[in-house]
């Protein structure tokens, strides 16, 4: 008798393969947005507060402007702050992490002694507090995030950085001669990728709710430009008159961030080889 097949899918590459999917999904609809979006973000109509119609699919809102463009709008504005925020993040995290986790000695001490310190802030209260320091603009809002996350990716850097230099094949490398700095690079960062994927796609996960609730509190970019957390201030005082004016962007916030959610989870099943 045969073998039973193998499954030619494991659980890790099912919800990767969902989690691209999405992501394709929601990177096509922001990317496109302007062409498929059925009017300016900014044009009003007659209406406020319309229903579902042909011309309005989610209707209007409380000025008359389409609640369907705004969100498609919206969200392009919303990752772009939270995609280039986390690349700030990930790389200072990756820099102060490798130098933290391979120097050593004091070298890692100061740097972790920093990071501690914004790490003992709770993330939101943190952000709230830079960005009312600096003040609400779009840069100000991209540096706050990555100030704030910069201090979790560097240590999930440092830890496998820790373990990783003192194995064989580093050893030998420097035996041989090998600089440090060629070694930390070829042979000692390649081997902590897998935590950073799974912690960067949670990372933009978190950023997302952080992005949109500051722009709740109205401390996002200014109008005109619309973003999804702006959009849910402005329609949960209509919400009993217009509720698709908050499920909408309500929506489109944990489906942007449950795509991470999924694919994180995904690589963390794929590339963990210990729970295989």
């Amino acid at each position: 008798m045969t073998d039973a097949p193998r499954r030619l899918w494991t659980k890790g590459q099912v919800m990767v393969a969902i989690g691209f999917v999405m992501l394709a999904a929601l990177l096509a609809i922001v990317i496109l947005g302007p062409v498929i979006a059925p009017y300016s973000p900014s044009k009003t109509s007659p209406g406020s507060l319309a229903g579902p119609s042909a011309a309005h699919w989610l209707g209007t809102d409380s000025i008359g402007r389409d609640v369907l463009s705004r969100l498609i709008i919206g969200g392009r504005g919303t990752l772009l702050i939270t995609v280039v925020a986390v690349a700030i993040a990930l790389a200072a995290g990756l820099v102060l992490g490798l130098v933290s986790g391979y120097v050593g000695g004091r070298v890692d001490q100061a740097i972790m002694r920093v990071l501690d310190v914004v790490f003992a802030f709770p993330v939101f209260l943190l952000a709230i507090a830079v960005v009312a320091a600096l003040g609400p603009t779009l840069q100000n809002l991209i540096l706050t995030i990555a100030i704030v996350y910069t201090p979790t990716l560097a240590r999930v850097v440092r830890g496998p950085v820790l373990s990783v230099k003192r194995w064989d094949h580093v050893e030998a490398a420097r035996s041989v001669g090998v600089g440090e700095f060629a070694i930390a690079i070829r042979h000692v960062l390649p081997l902590v990728v897998s935590p950073i994927l799974v912690q960067t796609s949670l990372t933009l996960a978190n950023t997302i709710f952080t992005v949109t609730a500051l722009s709740f509190l109205g401390l996002g970019p200014p109008p005109p430009d619309p973003n999804w957390g702006s959009m849910l201030a402005e329609a949960r005082q209509f919400m009993e008159l217009a509720p698709l004016t908050v499920i909408g962007p309500a929506a489109a916030i944990v489906f942007a961030s449950l795509t991470f959610i999924v694919l994180a989870n995904g690589l963390r099943e794929m590339l963990d080889v210990g729970s295989r």
